[in-house]
């Protein structure tokens, strides 16, 4: 039922539209009235404001025409990483790229895209559905701002889906991280290093010790660890003092998480101790894991969605974190759904012109299955 030249050309029209985080508010607009003519109640939150961006979270619901149906949302991001200013999208041997030194945007307008063509035919066609609530994140790239800062209030939904994977329509991600910021100072003595360096204590060596004893990289099958950033130094005749790095943890066992962060914690400390200056070290939760059940409603009802239209539905973890590790703590079961983006964040990015198409299938597919439903809630 989908239009697939109809898809397409918004596909293109949006990845067009420069839209990097905390500046998406071109295809905001565009996208609100878009929905309002679909005849959907749209709301803007007030996100942007409290992450100092010029737009918030798109915040819609179609109404339902059949009772007894569970609330379903369906969420993407509006936001880009860089270079996403001047793409230009072209299409070879059915594989979707950006023809320029830019990304393609397909993470996230794929799934932008998907929901919207789902609505269009629903409406279009008045095909019985459930109420339907669509959240169109900003900032997600940026660390989930945007839902991080959602109007909870405005949530309606039973469960829902963000549609914001890698992967094949069909591929259903049921378990992800919670992640750990970790941020440290290292503070050591400055002197002149060709003068007096023995006044000194090198913040940069005392880091490096610490670095070579913390356990990084993989740590198990659920259990990462990263040093992301490292900035310190000043001139090579001077003696550092200071040293700060960005540091992250992640693990969908929340225990793991916690003692993989204290052991970075102690590590960087005990080592600053030893060789006689001080590690500062701030850890901020910047979300938390979820695990949704195989035979949940949220993930029952994919599965059967996927199955109704030949796609083979396949259940897995990641190590990624997005905008459904926030939706789940709100208390909405939310899966994330691929919907067949590839090299995302680079300008390698693509995506098969199939898979686009289905994944608009997909999101459909959920809505008439939901619409069969009896709620649960």
């Amino acid at each position: 039922m989908i239009k697939c030249e109809r898809m397409l050309s918004e596909f293109f029209e949006l990845v067009k539209i420069s839209c990097p985080s905390r500046d998406e508010r071109k295809v905001a607009d565009l996208l609100f009235s878009r929905l309002e003519k679909l005849g959907l109640k749209v709301e803007e939150d007030q996100a942007g404001k409290a992450i100092a961006g010029n737009t918030g979270n798109l915040i819609a619901l179609l109404a339902g025409n059949v009772s007894g149906a569970p609330t379903v949302l369906f969420t993407a991001h509006l936001d880009c990483v860089e270079p996403c200013s001047g793409i230009e999208p072209v299409i070879d041997k059915g594989i979707i790229r950006s023809s320029g030194n830019t990304i393609l945007g397909s993470d996230d307008k794929a799934g932008v895209v998907a929901i919207m063509e789902a609505l269009r035919v629903v409406t279009e066609k008045g095909l019985p559905h459930g109420d339907i609530q669509v959240v169109f994140t900003v900032s997600e790239e940026a660390g989930l701002d945007g839902s991080k800062h959602v109007a909870q209030s405005k949530l309606k939904a039973d469960f829902g889906y963000a549609l914001d994977s890698s992967g094949s329509p069909g591929e259903i991600i049921t378990k992800a991280p919670g992640q750990n910021q970790i941020n440290v100072v290292v503070r050591g003595k400055t002197a002149h290093a060709g003068v007096a360096p023995e006044e000194g204590i090198n913040a940069i060596v005392v880091a490096g010790k610490a670095l070579a004893k913390i356990k990084q990289g993989r740590i198990d099958e659920e259990t990462t660890a990263n040093i992301g950033v490292i900035k310190g130094g000043q001139a090579t005749n001077i003696v550092p003092d200071k040293v700060e790095m960005a540091c992250e943890a992640r693990s969908r066992n929340m225990d793991k998480l916690a003692a993989q962060t204290e052991h970075m914690k102690v590590v960087f400390e005990e080592t600053a101790k030893e060789n006689g200056c001080r590690a500062e070290v701030a850890v901020e939760t910047a979300y938390g894991s979820f695990v949704l059940e195989d035979n949940s409603p949220v993930v029952a009802l994919a599965v059967k969605a996927a199955e109704s239209i030949g796609l083979e539905p396949v259940l897995k973890a990641t190590g990624g974190g997005s905008d459904a590790n926030y939706f789940n703590s709100y208390g909405i079961p939310t899966a994330v759904l691929g919907v067949g983006m590839s090299k995302v964040h680079t300008t390698e990015e693509y995506i098969k012109e199939v898979d686009l198409y289905k994944a608009g299938e997909y999101v459909l597919a959920i809505i008439k299955a939901a619409a069969e439903q009896n709620k649960t809630r």
